[in-house]
């Protein structure tokens, strides 16, 4: 139950960071996304704060949802959580790994791990939740 319930947390956690970021800052994360000296946004021109916007909200509601199964940790809601968040990640990771050709080395390897990680760990989570429940 603990490794379930700080997963969803870290993932709410990094959700409403990136969503804040976005919704609150959309040129400065266009810019500035993940890192300084790292632009994995801006290396997709041409800049839509709209589009930015709407990012930063989706994650924001994301993050919602995360926090409600985190602290319920309530077997249906978790499992629906996870895998409309795999929804997203699952697609995101794919098109990044398709596209890394226009990035140098350590932003193609940092990119890499984290969509990894993002896919990796809600899997990780529903196989837990699915233990905790037949426990």
């Amino acid at each position: 139950m603990t490794f379930l319930r700080i997963g969803l947390w870290f993932l709410t956690v990094t959700q409403a960071a990136v969503g804040g970021w976005a919704l609150v800052a959309p040129q400065g994360f266009y810019d500035g996304f993940p890192a300084p000296g790292h632009h994995w946004v801006a290396m997709f021109p041409p800049f839509n704060e709209h589009l930015v916007r709407d990012f930063g909200s989706l994650n924001l509601a994301v993050a919602v949802a995360l926090a409600f199964a985190a602290v319920t940790l309530d077997r249906l809601v978790v499992r629906a959580v996870l895998t409309a968040y795999l929804v997203f990640a699952v697609p995101h990771m794919v098109f990044h790994l398709i596209h890394l050709d226009h990035m140098p080395v350590v932003d193609q390897v940092g990119n890499v791990v984290t969509l990894a990680l993002a896919v990796l760990l809600p899997v990780a989570l529903l196989v837990a939740g699915r233990r905790r429940a037949a426990a």
